[in-house]
């Protein structure tokens, strides 16, 4: 295999994480707010939870594209 070919399917495979992340958000607000209307009395002390829950799903992908662009682009 060429080099350069590894280094494309190294990205490709480290760009894997944006997609995971959009899903991973989807599913943080959904189940926030499937429990909040179970209970709408403990929502909003899990708040926090789901902004926290928001941050590191978004942090994964960013890393993931930050990780592609460095193969791509420095090796």
């Amino acid at each position: 295999m060429e080099a350069e070919a590894a280094k494309l399917i190294g990205a490709g495979l480290a760009a894997i994480s944006l997609a995971g992340a959009g899903v991973g958000i989807g599913h943080i607000f959904g189940n926030y707010l499937a429990g909040a209307l179970r209970n709408p009395s403990a929502a909003q002390s899990q708040f926090p939870n789901l902004l926290l829950g928001f941050a590191l799903a978004e942090a994964t992908g960013l890393f993931g594209l930050v990780v592609a662009l460095i193969i791509l682009f420095v090796f």
